[in-house]
């Protein structure tokens, strides 16, 4: 049985609500990067998190603390969500660091399969961060 853990990214699922439900259901399907896996091996989801923002000082090892949270259950791969493969400027960092930290566990960059361009992808994820939304400022300044 392949026990997977999956790391998304916090900007996608904190600030732009994305729920994971793609990569969720390219698991269950064995689409994009989880085709990979033998079909005659069950999958089983041990866990799913999200990094814990882009790194400060701490950053780096704030990553390994949280992802411990999977490898103390087992996990024999990590996948860096879709998101993090296309908007993450530290992902290489990121593998790097698991692969030193848990030698032992496969390290995928990919979740769900790609339906758009990456350079389209990231185009379009910089406008919704970009459009003007209310805030609670609004609300205090405006009375």
């Amino acid at each position: 049985m392949a026990r997977i853990g999956i790391i998304t990214c916090a900007n996608a699922t904190q600030d732009l609500g994305c729920s994971s439900v793609v990569c969720l259901a390219d698991l269950r399907k064995r689409k994009g990067f989880f085709a990979a896996y033998p079909v005659e091996e069950p999958l089983e989801l041990v866990g799913i998190m999200s990094c814990p923002g882009c790194p400060t000082l701490a950053g780096f090892d704030k990553f390994l603390q949280r992802v411990r949270g999977l490898t103390e259950f087992r996990v024999g791969a990590i996948h860096l969500s879709t998101c993090m493969k296309y908007l993450c400027p530290f992902q290489e960092k990121y593998q790097t660091l698991l692969a030193d930290a848990f030698p032992k566990i496969s390290i995928v960059k990919g979740t769900h399969a790609e339906h758009l361009e990456p350079a389209k992808f990231r185009e379009l994820v910089q406008g919704l961060f970009s459009q003007p939304r209310r805030t609670m400022i609004d609300l205090i300044v405006s009375g």
